[in-house]
C-alpha cells in the first residue's frame, strides 16, 4: 500500500496557500486566469491537456501537481486505461523516477475512486 496521501496533500497545499492568496492576490488571480485559459476546452480537449499537465508533474516529481491533476482527470471522465497509457509515456520519458511518481499517481487515482 502506498504512503502517498493525495487528499491530505491537496488539503495541506490549499490551507498553506490561503494566506499567500490574500497577500499576493494579483499574482494568484493572474495564475488562476492563466490556468483557466491554458486548460480550457479547445482543439486539444481539456482531458488531454490534463494528461499533459499530469505528465509534466510526474516528470518534475511534483506531488501536488500529481494530486490536483488526477482530481481534474477524474472530473473530466478519464478512464484508468487512459491514465495508464499516459503513465507508460511518463516512464518512457523519465525512467525509474517517472515510474516512482507514476506509482503515486495510481495511488491518488485509487484514493479518489467514487464511492459505489
Amino acid at each position: 500500500m502506498s504512503t502517498f496521501d493525495a487528499m491530505g496533500l491537496m488539503k495541506g497545499i490549499n490551507d498553506n496557500l490561503g494566506p499567500f492568496r490574500k497577500a499576493q492576490s494579483e499574482t494568484m488571480t493572474g495564475f488562476g486566469q492563466m490556468s483557466k485559459a491554458a486548460m480550457a476546452e479547445g482543439t486539444v480537449s481539456a482531458k488531454h491537456k490534463e494528461l499533459i499537465a499530469l505528465a509534466i508533474g510526474i516528470t518534475q516529481h511534483c506531488h501536488g501537481c500529481i494530486a490536483f491533476h488526477i482530481k481534474a482527470l477524474r472530473r473530466l471522465g478519464c478512464t484508468r486505461t487512459e491514465l495508464e497509457e499516459a503513465l507508460a509515456v511518463c516512464v518512457y520519458m523519465a525512467g525509474g523516477p517517472g515510474l516512482m511518481s507514476s506509482a503515486d499517481a495510481l495511488s491518488a487515482w485509487d484514493a479518489m475512486e467514487p464511492a459505489a
